[in-house]
């Protein structure tokens, strides 16, 4: 084969197969030199792509550990938040429950309390009813004054409502000690002049109001002189009762010319707790009085006790003797047992072998009488 031969003319230079060659080894051995450097890039690649995936898998591993311990304290964490929260809602639950008990509770007191109110409504209107009428006012101050005279007195120290040698009955008479003179009182409720003295507006409706309850009050103390002052039957000084505090107090605060001519009508007049020191008073009279009544058998009996004192004084003396005789005998006793002892510890001490000499007892002998 020729290889100088030129194959071809390429811009005026002849291309021979040799060129041809040469140029296809070179392009082969480029080719080769390519394949090789490309197969090294590949394969550098390849060990950088595995160390990379290497890495890539250890921090995966790293981040599925990060992230097991991670879900494992999260789940931890749950569950102590769950269990913090049961607490939580437990003690919640707890204190609610005791929170609506305590509120049943004062509900419950709030209630009672509102039917005692409404009660004590009831009551009040009931009570505003009763002293709105003069005839039921009056019976709600006897009702007072029995109260107190019942509590303080004994039974037979009163009577309520008992009839007068004239014919007047006062609401209660108290029979006094070692007499036959009886206290009489009488309850008097002026509470429509003191009303409407509280209600008074102006200078008018005032001295309307006071000029009303003088008049009312005095002719409650000309009632019960006229009626109740009987001389010889009732004590010369009558009780005039009134259930209010309040009008007693108004009374002796603005009214003392009514006070003061009561007085010298010899009536005076008393609050409940005024009539309450009068009844701890009759107590104390009535007391003195029972004592005296049992001076005489009090002092038999102590005449008796002063007897019985001597003849128990003679028996203690007479047991004294008894005791003094008893005791020198005893002594005597003590002496004589004393005196046995030592003989029997002397009895003791001898030494009682035989002698080796018998010893010629001597008898006595007798006297012939001729």
């Amino acid at each position: 084969m020729d290889l100088d031969r030129a194959l071809i003319v390429i811009g005026g230079t002849p291309v021979t197969l040799l060129d041809i060659i040469v140029a296809a080894a070179i392009f082969a051995l480029f080719l080769l030199i390519a394949a090789v450097v490309l197969s090294w890039r590949a394969q550098a690649n390849r060990q950088a792509g595995l160390k990379r995936t290497v890495e890539l898998e250890f921090r995966i591993a790293e981040l599925s550990g990060a992230l097991k311990s991670l879900v494992e304290q999260s789940q931890g964490s749950q569950i102590q938040l769950a269990s913090a929260l049961d607490e939580r809602l437990e003690q919640a639950s707890v204190r609610t429950g005791q929170s609506l008990n305590q509120l049943h509770e004062r509900l419950a007191v709030i209630d009672a309390a509102q039917k005692n109110i409404t009660a004590l409504s009831s009551e009040m209107l009931t009570l505003k009813d009763i002293l709105s009428n003069k005839q039921a006012r009056g019976a709600y101050g006897q009702a007072r004054m029995e109260a107190i005279i019942r509590d303080g007195l004994p039974n037979n120290a009163y009577a309520f409502q008992d009839t007068l040698s004239n014919g007047t009955r006062p609401d209660c008479l108290v029979s006094l000690p070692d007499s036959q003179i009886r206290l009489a009182i009488d309850a008097k409720f002026p509470l429509e002049a003191f009303n409407a003295l509280k209600t008074a507006r102006g200078e008018n409706e005032l001295r309307n109001a006071e000029a009303r309850l003088r008049g009312d009050m005095l002719k409650h103390v000309k009632d019960i002189a006229e009626k109740y002052l009987l001389a010889g039957e009732t004590h010369e000084t009558a009780i005039m009762f009134v259930p209010s505090e309040a009008v007693y107090a108004e009374l002796y605060e603005r009214f003392e010319d009514v006070i003061q001519k009561a007085h010298r009508a010899r009536v005076i007049i008393a609050s409940p707790n005024v009539l309450m020191l009068l009844v701890q008073t009759l107590q104390a009279i009535f007391k003195d009085a029972r004592m005296r009544e049992q001076a005489g058998l009090i002092k038999v009996e102590v005449t008796r006790l002063l007897e019985d004192v001597a003849r128990l004084k003679d028996r203690v003396g007479e047991l004294q003797k008894h005791f003094g005789l008893a005791a020198a005998h005893l002594e005597k006793l003590g002496i004589s047992a004393e005196k046995v002892t030592r003989r029997g510890l002397r009895i003791e001490s001898l030494d009682l072998q035989q002698p080796e000499t018998a010893v010629e007892v001597v008898r006595p002998k007798l006297i012939e009488r001729n």
